[in-house]
């Protein structure tokens, strides 16, 4: 009976410190219009266009470690179908120290006439470099489309590091 409730005990203090080192995060991601573009009919149906895009962004109130995120450059792939679409991104974040974080966003788009009216998802850290090496982490993000023919998200989540 002693092993079980000592279990027990060492099970939560587990589940207590792994759940006091994800930190949490938010920041808001701006990016322009598609420096590379290519969209190709599919020709199963009208509207339905596979496609790859790479952006530049940059990043303001997003901090991790100690240091701000500049800037990103953004590798997406888009399955459009009239006036909606599946994407999924890459963004290779650099910080102000140099590091860079890795992280995958997928989610649904709603387009009118071409211009991203609403975007949202999902996002996980794949990676990183130096301070960030061993990153993980998750959470959602909510993005619109800008007069100028790019997006805005606000993005949030948690995230750990090793030995954190």
């Amino acid at each position: 009976m002693r092993f079980k409730t000592l279990w027990a005990v060492v099970s939560l203090f587990a589940l207590a410190v792994t759940a006091s080192a994800q930190t949490k995060i938010s920041g808001t991601e701006v990016c322009g219009k598609p420096d590379q573009q290519q969209m190709l009919e599919v020709g199963d149906h009208l509207g339905h266009m596979l496609g790859v895009q790479q952006v530049k962004c940059t990043w303001s109130k997003m901090e991790i470690e100690g240091s701000a995120a500049k800037d990103s450059l953004t590798t997406i792939v888009v399955d459009a179908h009239g006036s909606k679409a599946n994407i999924r991104w890459y963004d290779n974040a650099t910080l102000a120290n140099g590091d860079k974080a890795f992280v995958r966003f997928q989610g649904a788009v709603t387009l009118k006439d071409g211009a991203v009216i609403a975007d949202d998802g999902m996002w996980s850290f794949t990676g990183g470099t130096g301070k960030l090496k061993g990153l993980k982490g998750e959470g959602t993000y909510k993005g619109k489309g800008t007069p100028e023919g790019g997006e805005t998200f606000e993005v949030e989540g948690e995230y750990t590091l090793p030995g954190k």
